[in-house]
């Protein structure tokens, strides 16, 4: 007797029905809707390209803008880059004229026309950007799942240079340098004793700082693993923040390292002579974060609500940031990804004398914070009280934006090395995709079923990878906001992710106290 298949359970049934509800609603453009007249517009020099050409609204689509840019600027199509498109038009809201963009997803009917925003008897303003010429491809397998360390996985980054290798900074008192390829340790930091709740690789990929929760801060050579002289002590409560000097613009083999404190100072180091140089006190709460800029300039969130602005030089008080009604958990700078590699990028030539070697750094970290024809260093702050915002101190101390949409407390947030995106991952199970430029809301990515912690874009900005208190890690696609793998594998909850800046691996630690390394 043949067996008889089960009959289709209630979810079965909804699937199957909204499957072919999609697949009767596929979005098609009309035909006779005539052409449209376009004008490109270059966003890095601010200047137009080229006279307005006139295609027929059925076939302006991205890919299709994409060879005629290409064709326009060239001469040819040959070697193809991808640019991202987006209309400008006046910004009636703020009153002053200003422009605002609308990106285009995949056509101008359905992102332009549609909507009404524009019609076709106008010109359209396209704004285009070039977009990372190398892709990254996604990490979708577990390559390795290495145990040493005794206690939960704090933090996690890779090296600037490669993806070869991993620093981890653990409870058990220790940081642990291992080797991705072969999935294996290499040196063991020992000398805490206490968590290690911070380390941060310098950008010249020469030596590891590592703050914890015995106060004090310890700097390794990279290669051997060893401790370079004493640690560096003074903070009265634990270290929870470290970040390195850019390269661009350090006094030559003088490399310095802010380190933020419980205590609710920023002490500034030399980290050669083992010394303090500066003392940033004006914080009455725990410090959460610190970042160093590629403009000279100390950022500082603390749990007093403020967000500080320092000069790095002297050690005055630039700006204080005041909007947020809660502590402040973390902030992101658009330049971050340029200013932690310094002159290490995809090609993976390295300038052989430090001058060419500062110039390069200089020139990556001017090309990335240039906006219509300045440099912005811009700044996202997120915090206890559900909501994020976005600034720009240079220019004023009233926030850009202020990005709402959290259910509950956002923990983590980050920009995309592009500086095109911010993903911030919250308590509420989600993480959510904002446009740096005016802070406004893109898309929620939902899948995880517990708390996001952590969130790290890949090098071309094209993907974004989450780990949660669920035990998993997801990789989104950032242009559909889909989710794009699914990556089981820890036995409990993923404290810290980091994506390699050459886009190979994905590292990620938490509190089932093993190391896995994920890979395409």
């Amino acid at each position: 007797m043949a067996t008889v298949l089960p009959p289709p359970t209630k979810r079965q049934k909804t699937a199957a029905a909204t499957k072919a509800q999609e697949q009767q609603d596929v979005d098609t453009i009309p035909e006779n809707l005539g052409n449209v007249r376009i004008q490109f517009h270059d966003s890095v020099t601010g200047k137009l390209t080229g006279s307005p050409v006139s295609l027929p609204v059925a076939q302006a689509t991205v890919k299709n803008l994409e060879v005629l840019l290409n064709t326009l600027l060239q001469g040819n199509d040959s070697d193809r880059i991808p640019y991202r498109f987006s209309l400008l038009q006046e910004n009636e809201r703020s009153g002053d004229g200003g422009l605002s963009a609308v990106d285009l997803l995949s056509d101008v009917y359905h992102s332009v026309l549609k909507p009404g925003l524009k019609s076709t008897e106008d010109t359209l303003k396209l704004s285009y950007t070039p977009q990372a010429v190398f892709r990254v491809r996604s990490v979708s397998r577990c390559s390795a799942s290495i145990s040493g360390h005794g206690e939960a996985i704090l933090a996690t980054h890779f090296s600037p240079s490669s993806s070869a290798r991993l620093v981890t900074g653990s409870g058990d008192a220790t940081a642990r340098i291992w080797d991705c390829d072969t999935g294996t340790p290499i040196h063991t930091l020992k000398g805490h004793s206490s968590w290690v709740l911070a380390v941060s690789w310098s950008p010249d990929d020469s030596t590891i700082a590592t703050g914890s929760m015995d106060n004090t801060v310890r700097i390794w050579k990279a290669e051997t693993g060893k401790q370079l002289g004493n640690p560096l002590t003074g903070h009265t409560k634990w270290v929870s923040s470290l970040s390195w000097e850019p390269f661009h613009i350090q006094s030559p083999g003088k490399p310095r390292l802010a380190s933020a404190s419980k205590d609710a100072t920023v002490r500034v180091w030399d980290v050669v002579g083992k010394r303090i140089e500066i003392v940033l006190s004006g914080h009455k709460g725990s410090v959460s974060c610190v970042k160093w800029g590629g403009c000279g300039y100390i950022y500082t969130a603390s749990h007093d609500k403020s967000v500080k602005v320092w000069n790095a030089k002297d050690g005055t008080l630039a700006h204080t940031l005041v909007a947020h009604a809660h502590w402040v958990n973390h902030l992101a700078l658009s330049t971050d990804f340029v200013l932690r590699t310094a002159y290490h990028d995809h090609t993976g030539k390295i300038p052989d004398s430090l001058e060419e070697r500062v110039k390069k750094s200089r020139e990556r970290f001017e090309k990335a914070a240039t906006f219509s024809g300045a440099i912005v260093e811009r700044l996202v702050t997120a915090s206890d009280d559900f909501t994020m915002y976005l600034w720009e101190p240079s220019k004023s101390t009233k926030p850009l934006a202020r990005l709402l949409g959290h259910q509950k407390q956002v923990n983590h947030v980050t920009f995309s090395p592009d500086g095109f995106h911010i993903a911030s991952a919250s308590f509420d199970n989600h993480v959510k995709l904002w446009n740096a430029r005016d802070g406004s809301f893109i898309n929620t990515l939902r899948g995880h079923v517990a708390a996001v912690y952590q969130c790290s874009f890949s090098p071309d900005s094209r993907l974004l990878v989450s780990g949660s208190k669920d035990t998993t890690l997801k990789v989104w696609d950032v242009r559909t906001a889909k989710l794009h793998e699914d990556l089981p594998g820890h036995k409990d909850e993923v404290y810290a992710v980091d994506w390699s800046p050459d886009g190979e691996k994905v590292g990620s630690g938490g509190k089932d106290k093993a190391v896995r390394i994920w890979r395409h």
